[in-house]
């Protein structure tokens, strides 16, 4: 892929989330008991489709990136996922999609400490048949937003293909700002998810297990 000429920025945002593996037979779990949710949206279908990028040592992934160009959604476009944050989750930056088999300049500035985007290539495509909802408040206000996600990873460079079926509990807009209330709605969730059959995640991403980690 080549570096294009757009604007360089990009939106942030940082995503805080519980992932968990799942069997295809696994039920939805039930959130009725969940602290500061009243009511749970109707189920959202998105067709996700995505290409990572990495340099042949992997520099990216080394240092904690993730990097992809991802259509489907209502965030499609380009994603750079930093490190890992010491207070939980990660920063998550975004462009739009742009001319196919081009990175925005964005993409490339900030990844110019890490890599060089002359040295990028496909590591793995990862399609995933995502169901989201809406855990909102009473006023209406997204206390989280949980997906059940049915995933199909391609290894671009082993050609091997893996799948397999996730859950991702996220924070929205409207979580509670308190550490301590944002604990115990994610101790409640897991144990929502626990009880209808979930376990933790088996791997730290969906990338991680697309190229067998």
């Amino acid at each position: 892929m080549s570096a294009g000429n757009r604007s360089s920025g990009g939106n942030g945002s940082v995503e805080v989330e519980q992932k968990f593996d799942v069997d295809e037979s696994t039920p939805l779990p039930d959130w009725s008991r969940l602290p500061g949710v009243a009511s749970v949206g109707e189920a959202e279908l998105r067709e996700l489709d995505a290409v990572y990028l990495d340099s042949d040592d992997l520099a990216l992934a080394h240092a904690g990136y993730a990097v992809r160009r991802r259509t489907g959604g209502p965030d499609e476009g380009w994603h750079i996922k930093g490190p890992r944050r010491p207070e939980g989750g990660r920063v998550e930056q975004h462009w739009p999609l742009g001319p196919e088999g081009e990175i925005p300049d964005g993409v490339t500035e900030a990844l110019s400490s890490v890599a060089t985007v002359r040295q990028l290539a496909p590591i793995a495509r990862i399609r995933n048949r995502r169901t989201a909802y809406a855990l909102r408040d009473a006023d209406g206000g997204v206390v989280a937003e949980f997906v059940d996600d049915h995933v199909t990873a391609t290894d671009e460079r082993a050609g091997v293909e893996r799948s397999w079926r996730e859950w991702e509990f996220e924070l929205g807009p409207a979580a509670p700002a308190d550490d301590l209330e944002r604990r115990r709605l994610f101790a409640t969730a897991g144990s929502a998810v626990f009880a209808a059959g979930g376990r933790p995640a088996a791997s730290a991403s969906k990338l991680a297990r697309a190229l067998g980690y």
